[in-house]
């Protein structure tokens, strides 16, 4: 099997606009889990260079608001895998653009799975942390993983 092309994080900037919010001027929650599915779609296929479709997500935490006008940073990080799938970290962040002071207002885990044009599972290269960091996140999506079955 292939090795890993990249494991590099993916960042994506977008900005809130009027259409982006509810009637609080608040990102509305369904447009940031867009946001951060694009941004894992985007992680995996850095890892794999392969096409990958979303599987499952981990509960996602959003832990406060962003507001229209505010710029949204998601990223996106390949932190686990199996045979056929990619478990990526997304992490959002709400910054203004008076301070670019990154608040984390989401976060959750997209596991992703690789498929080939008739959309049939592939295997994909493997992950293996080389660290005590890489390794805790490992754990952590693998507990995500075996709670969603």
């Amino acid at each position: 099997m292939a090795e890993p092309r990249s494991s590099e994080p993916v960042v994506l900037l977008n900005e809130v606009f009027p259409g982006d919010t509810n009637a609080l001027d608040t990102l509305f929650g369904g447009r940031l889990m867009s946001i951060m599915d694009t941004a894992a779609g985007m992680a995996a296929s850095q890892f794999a260079h392969q096409e990958f479709v979303t599987v499952s997500v981990d509960a996602l935490k959003f832990k406060r608001p962003a507001y229209q006008g505010d710029v949204i940073r998601t990223i996106a990080r390949v932190v686990w895998t199996s045979r056929r799938t990619v478990g990526v970290l997304v992490r959002s962040c709400r910054m203004t653009r008076s301070d670019w002071d990154p608040e984390e207002i989401c976060s959750g885990y997209f596991f992703m799975v690789a498929v080939d044009g008739s959309m049939n599972p592939v295997e994909v290269p493997q992950f293996t942390p080389s660290n005590e960091e890489e390794q805790s996140q490992w754990d952590a999506a693998q507990r995500a993983r075996d709670a969603m079955r």
